[in-house]
């Protein structure tokens, strides 16, 4: 497991690099410490418009659609899986406790889509009265509900 990357993945290197081409600037792999002690690290954090951005691996993030279930060694993977979903959703709602509007994003996505998403949210969360383009920024919080449904079936 010392070759599975925490981060720069394929997918997440696809989506920072469509996002710069379009003038975008953000944080990569940034450690948010949030109040509590909880301490949240996303893919792409644009932090002055409190958005946080993860791309989330179909089978580490048990994917409704992709997501497999290995046969080998079920007693390990079974409850490893289940308690990666269940730190996603407790990460997800220490952000927008903290004020940080959470995009989750499958790996399958395409990236047109993906890059949507993302702009989507960052819109929502610019200034009134401000075009909200690459370089705005804001702080009023959005949730942008994930991709597909969470769960393990």
């Amino acid at each position: 497991m010392r070759a599975n990357r925490r981060a720069d993945t394929k997918p997440e290197l696809a989506l920072r690099h469509a996002l710069h081409r379009l003038g975008y600037r953000y944080r990569k792999d940034y450690r948010l410490d949030l109040d509590g002690g909880r301490r949240v690290r996303p893919d792409i954090a644009f932090t002055a418009r409190k958005v946080a951005v993860f791309v989330d691996g179909c089978f580490w993030h048990a994917c409704p659609e992709h997501g497999s279930k290995p046969r080998a060694n079920e007693w390990y993977w079974g409850p490893k899986l289940i308690r990666n979903v269940e730190r996603d959703r407790v990460n997800d709602a220490a952000l927008i406790l903290a004020g940080w509007t959470v995009v989750r994003l499958w790996e399958h996505v395409p990236i047109d889509e993906a890059v949507g998403t993302v702009i989507t949210a960052l819109t929502a969360t610019g200034a009134p009265g401000n075009p909200a383009g690459p370089a705005d920024a804001a702080e009023p919080p959005n949730r942008i509900p994930p991709a597909t449904d969470d769960s393990l079936g």
